[in-house]
């Protein structure tokens, strides 16, 4: 799977653009619930459905959890995403992200289902969701920061609200890592320190 040509500097360009809405630079933690409310989508937990939908609420939250994490229902143009909020917290902010960006990309509505009651499921349009996601929740230049201060995954995704796997994989496919090794090296050999 690969993104289509140009859609990664297109991501930079709109999470620009979204956090700059959003009076947030490049280093600051975006919260997908702030976003969310800016882009007038309501978002709604699955434990809101433990009265009218018991079994289903029940069986996401417990032992399957990992089976649903978010979706987005529309009528007409309005659209309304449920998240499960028995995953933790940056989790929750990465689900609903990656909704917020299908909604931010214009992605058309599909049934959930084929015809044969299978998962319809686009590997492209998933993707440039995720992408979207992880650039508006952690940045390049965060990224890039966060590297040359020497944090922990773990610190990192707890400064970011975000969880640990969102947090690595932001580290590991803006170059972080490496840009700020980098930065690092040519800083010292133009200060003559090792």
């Amino acid at each position: 799977m690969t993104l289509r040509r140009g859609f990664k500097s297109e991501a930079n360009d709109l999470a620009r653009e979204v956090r700059a809405e959003l009076q947030l630079d490049f280093l600051s933690p975006l919260d997908p619930r702030k976003l969310a409310a800016h882009l007038e989508i309501p978002i709604v937990p699955l434990s809101s459905f433990e009265e009218d939908a018991p079994a289903m609420a029940a069986y996401f939250a417990g032992t399957n959890r990992g089976d649903f994490s978010a979706l987005t229902v529309f009528r007409g143009s309005m659209r309304l995403i449920v998240y499960n909020d028995s995953h933790n917290r940056g989790r929750q902010a990465s689900d609903i992200a990656h909704e917020l960006s299908h909604g931010l990309l214009f992605h058309e509505p599909k049934p959930a289902l084929n015809a044969a009651g299978c998962r319809d499921w686009d590997d492209d349009v998933e993707e440039e969701a995720d992408w979207l996601a992880g650039i508006l929740l952690v940045p390049d230049d965060a990224a890039v920061a966060l590297a040359r201060n020497h944090y922990s995954d773990a610190d990192a995704a707890r400064r970011y609200d975000v969880s640990e796997p969102l947090m690595r994989w932001r580290l590991n496919v803006s170059g972080a890592r490496l840009r700020a090794k980098r930065m690092a090296a040519k800083y010292a050999r133009l200060t003559g320190r090792r």
